[in-house]
């Protein structure tokens, strides 16, 4: 009898708990059944199982040869197909799950093109939220209707995101500014989806043992409440202001009005912009993309070997490009700055010493640095190609010196991805954390310089490379014992900065000649 009893509480308990749980969720969703967990986890297990059928249904069974261009196209539809359905679901769960599609879409060294190529319209064209909810949130975290604060607010976002979308808006004293506000059903879904995409990580674990998915899952379970948090993202933006702006006077970072700014809630000053991966705009504007290229660099490098301070999020939407009205050179508009990686001296010394031997092609330094980021010594080798985005081939001949990569490079990426996927997957469940956001930033960046057709230039590599040599000798500065040693280090670094210069003087002239030499037998054909 007790134990008949004890079932039924348990039992009720257990309804009552969903039962519960399911109301509130509906409350803070304003009752769009949409927000239900239950219909969020079914629907993210029905697209997982569809996509696992139509591989098995379409490309397995068949049992082509895996050599065979059939395989291969065949192949290649079905990771189209889905893509498209994984799109759709990040669209239709919105909130966090564009907020991983969107990392998905960077980890172009992991997925086939095919998801990549897909998931990328997220960055620039997620689901946007109408006017009448922007104003509820407004109002809900300001205390005051819209119209009481602002003369008026344009009803088309400038730029929607994952979590949320911007505005641009008028203060009653005429100030333009813009609103950044939060989609109101991403806090109440955000803890559901997290506990979702762990279930269908570890089932997807358990069907694919090779794919270890699970650092995604805590990498967003980390970042996630910083970036929910708009307060933080606003002191985020005038530490890096302060760090930067002075140093740097083509970097825009818009001010935060902080009257007018809650965790939900953002009011900055409006800049205006084209996005960096705009080549039509940037050429309108007659803005050298190589400019562009340069300075993206130079911020980048500082951020991640000089100040450990990172600016996490650098996809074309969170870039704008503008032709300074002051200086008529190209001004970098930083947008976004929820999202920061905070790297240890230790981190930043040691992936300098990293990126250091692979311009020095030191196949003995690599695997040693490797190693002390936490890869396994026999994984070295794909790392390196993990991290600069180049085939072995070009690593041995020096990514500096190894000119743009070509559409036969390309082809043998390709070809190789699939077969080393799962160790791909062991590196990333197993690397220093730190690491994890420098991989996303820098394969974002890649994808920018892609876009302006400046990837692999020579002068990228001289500047990270001086930042590089300088993390290095400062930790050896600082580590030196007694005034003669620390003056010893400092010769050195000098010296070595020097043999630094005079190697990228040289190689840039022996460039400028061939290129030259390229240029006149054109001609003369």
């Amino acid at each position: 009898m007790f134990s008949h009893n004890v079932k039924r509480i348990i039992k009720y308990g257990i309804v009552g708990s969903v039962s519960v749980g399911t109301v509130l969720s509906l409350q803070s969703n304003n009752y769009d059944i949409n927000s239900i967990g239950v219909i969020r986890l079914g629907r993210a297990a029905m697209t997982v199982f569809d996509i696992s059928l139509n591989y098995q249904k379409n490309l397995y069974s068949r049992k082509l040869d895996k050599a065979s261009k059939e395989y291969a196209d065949l192949k290649s539809l079905c990771h189209k197909q889905a893509a498209e359905k994984l799109l759709n679901l990040c669209c239709t769960n919105k909130g966090v799950y564009i907020k991983v599609g969107q990392h998905l879409a960077a980890l172009d060294y992991l997925l086939p093109h095919e998801f990549v190529k897909t998931m990328r319209v997220l960055h620039s064209h997620a689901p946007a939220t109408n006017l009448e909810d922007v104003q509820k949130v407004i109002r809900e975290e300001l205390g005051k209707k819209a119209d009481e604060i602002f003369v008026s607010i344009d009803p088309e976002p400038v730029g929607t995101a994952s979590l949320a979308q911007v505005h641009r808006a008028t203060l009653h004293d005429g100030t333009i500014v813009a609103v950044k506000v939060q989609h109101p059903y991403v806090k109440g879904n955000s803890k559901v989806d997290m506990r979702t995409m762990e279930i269908l990580v570890k089932l997807v674990s358990f069907i694919f043992p090779d794919f270890k998915f699970q650092w995604l899952v805590n990498e967003t379970k980390k970042n996630l409440p910083q970036e929910l948090d708009f307060t933080q993202e606003g002191r985020n933006a005038e530490r890096l202001a302060a760090m930067y702006t002075k140093k740097c006077d083509w970097l825009k970072i818009p001010s935060i009005m902080w009257d007018l700014t809650t965790p939900r809630v953002l009011t900055m000053e409006y800049v205006d912009g084209g996005q960096v991966n705009d080549v039509q705009y940037i050429r309108q504007q007659g803005i050298n993309p190589h400019e562009v290229s340069d300075k993206l660099g130079a911020l980048y490098s500082d951020m991640i070997f000089t100040d450990g301070f990172v600016h996490s999020d650098p996809h074309p939407g969170n870039i704008l490009v503008r032709k300074s009205p002051l200086t008529g050179q190209c001004d970098i508009v930083l947008l976004d700055h929820g999202l920061y990686a905070e790297l240890s001296r230790e981190f930043r010394t040691e992936y300098a010493k990293l990126w250091l031997s692979i311009l020095n092609v030191d196949r003995s330094a690599m695997r040693s640095q490797c190693t002390k980021l936490g890869i396994k010594p026999e994984m070295y080798g794909l790392f390196t190609c993990m991290l600069t985005g180049r085939s072995w081939d070009a690593v041995l001949a020096g990514v500096d010196r190894s000119g743009k990569i070509g559409k036969r490079e390309k082809a043998v990426m390709r070809k190789e991805l699939p077969n080393v996927l799962p160790q791909i997957s062991g590196i990333l469940d197993t690397v220093d954390r730190q690491m994890l956001l420098v991989l996303k930033t820098n394969d974002l960046l890649r994808g920018i310089e892609y876009s302006l057709g400046t990837y692999n230039k020579m002068s990228s590599f001289k500047v990270m490379s001086h930042r590089c040599i300088r993390t290095v000798y400062r930790e050896r500065i600082r580590t030196a014992k007694g005034a003669t040693r620390r003056f010893a280090v400092a010769v050195a670094q000098y010296w070595a900065l020097f043999k630094f210069t005079l190697y990228y003087t040289v190689m840039n002239i022996l460039s400028n000649r061939s290129n030259g030499q390229t240029s006149q037998q054109i001609s003369n054909s």
